[in-house]
């Protein structure tokens, strides 16, 4: 499914993304690598056995992040968007574990026409993310900037 025009975006809408995504070690330890992020907590099984509360490495948030983002373009965004504005509210309320799977659910909350910009409209969405067991894992409130339908299109 490609993304919506701003005109198909309506308050109170809830998308739940089909896509779900399993995350790998190598996700891990490849993401954290490619940010230059070297922390313990994500790369060591021994120091996150035996000096961390959770017992094993956890999934770098910023991959969360860019995961959640990520799974809700098709549903969203897709060919449709121009820029993302902006992220905030972004909440890790559980950590993921190698090998647990994420679903996301985006419900949208706002939309208005640009000021400055007539073929374009600010749309704000909140994602929420959860787990194979049904914890919410992650959440953002993302503003995408979007296109309005093109007249031929109407």
């Amino acid at each position: 499914m490609a993304g919506l025009y701003f005109e198909e975006f309506e308050d109170g809408l809830v998308i739940d993304h089909p896509i779900r995504r399993t995350i790998t070690e190598s996700d891990n330890t490849l993401f954290s690598a490619m940010t230059m992020n070297p922390a313990a907590l994500h790369l060591d099984h021994h120091y996150a056995e035996t000096q961390t509360e959770f017992g094993k490495p956890l999934v770098n948030s910023l991959f969360t992040l860019g995961l959640v983002i990520g799974i809700s373009v098709h549903d969203t965004t897709l060919g449709t968007t121009v820029a993302n504005l902006g992220m905030t509210d972004v909440n890790f309320p559980k950590p993921l574990f190698h090998g647990d799977t994420v679903r996301v659910q985006t419900r949208v909350i706002s939309k208005r026409e640009s000021k400055s910009r007539p073929t374009q409209g600010i749309v704000t969405l909140d994602h929420v993310a959860f787990n194979q067991h049904g914890d919410e894992v992650a959440s953002c409130r993302r503003q995408a900037l979007m296109l309005k339908r093109p007249a031929e299109a109407s």
